[in-house]
């Protein structure tokens, strides 16, 4: 079989050859014109007007309802071929700009890693799943020489780079911070100034900053807005709530954040979260509190990290479930 020219005339040929033979060889051949048509960006309406000259010279009497109709689908051809073309423009773009954003997520993951501390007396476990290619949460440890440490964990109100950027800020902001300043609420009031300052009002950041001391085995936080944690009595089997109120990071240059301290228990939890953990959906609704708690509960006795991944599996596995917001979980218990 001769190789087809990718030219308009071979087309006619092709077109006259199958109306007077109907050779199916012919058929074959105009699937290879398509395909190179397409590669070489032969429009699909100068396909069709081809297509009209060719049966025109076959049938110079054609009936004019046909010549109407043949007319009638080269205009929609005409606009086909436009809206065809700027749907390849979009997809190029869109490629283009998943590149960028996957090349953004890895260098996130760069920027905003954080190593899971060994402190003598403590399991910590922690897990962060993204709902989008780039994760609005971020949480991160400090540790000072007295092994006193320090936990944040951050969820922007926006999502994709421009939440990237701000949580690179917050971490390079908390790391510049002398170690006599780690005081959750001075630490709060200081990224406040930061992020007001810094990023654009219509986003806020809500924050959550504990310090853990060995010495007097006390938990001391504050908040910014950010979503309750919990604390679990381990002897009782109950969760309370940790309650600590703070306006967003951003809201307003002048803000003050309460501090409150924890005796922290052996064998007892603390229990920090997002609201994407919260915010779970199992079909058409949200999971209840109760339900995720009790979940919590049921892997509480595994090593943290064990039971951080184990709650998050759980809801995994559950048929409708939906990750609507990043999901973010740490578990810090203290042990013996």
């Amino acid at each position: 079989m001769k190789a087809i020219k990718l030219d308009l005339d071979n087309y006619r040929k092709l077109l006259k050859e199958y109306l007077l033979t109907k050779d199916e060889r012919a058929l074959y051949q105009a699937e290879q014109f398509s395909k190179l048509s397409v590669q070489h960006n032969i429009s699909p309406e100068e396909i069709i007007h081809v297509h009209i000259e060719a049966l025109k010279e076959l049938y110079p009497e054609l009936p004019r309802e046909i010549n109407d109709s043949l007319n009638f689908l080269l205009e929609a051809m005409i606009s086909y071929g436009l809206a065809l073309q700027e749907n390849h423009f979009l997809r190029e773009k869109q490629l283009a700009l998943e590149s960028e954003i996957a090349v953004a997520a890895n260098m996130q993951k760069t920027l905003l890693s954080t190593v899971k501390p060994c402190i003598k007396g403590l399991d910590i476990g922690a897990i962060s799943v993204p709902a989008n290619q780039m994760n609005g949460d971020y949480y991160h440890f400090v540790t000072d020489k007295d092994d006193t440490l320090g936990i944040a964990l951050a969820d922007v109100i926006g999502k994709g780079i421009p939440a990237a950027l701000a949580m690179s800020m917050i971490k390079y902001s908390m790391d510049s911070f002398p170690e006599n300043q780690r005081e959750p609420s001075v630490i709060l009031e200081s990224l406040n100034r930061v992020v007001e300052r810094n990023v654009d009002p219509s986003m806020f950041i809500t924050m959550f900053y504990g310090l853990y001391n060995p010495e007097h085995e006390t938990f001391s936080y504050a908040s910014a807005g950010h979503e309750p944690g919990f604390y679990y009595h381990a002897a009782k089997g109950t969760f309370e709530e940790i309650k600590a109120k703070g306006l967003v990071l951003g809201a307003t240059e002048h803000a003050n954040y309460q501090q409150f301290v924890s005796h922290i228990r052996t064998g007892d939890c603390i229990i920090l979260l997002t609201d994407g953990v919260t915010e779970c959906r199992l079909g058409d609704r949200f999971v209840e509190r109760d339900e995720f708690l009790q979940v919590i509960k049921d892997y509480i006795h595994l090593p943290a990290q064990d039971a951080v991944e184990g709650v998050y599996k759980y809801f995994e596995r559950l048929q409708d479930f939906h990750l609507r917001d990043d999901f973010t979980l740490i578990i810090i218990r203290k042990e013996v």
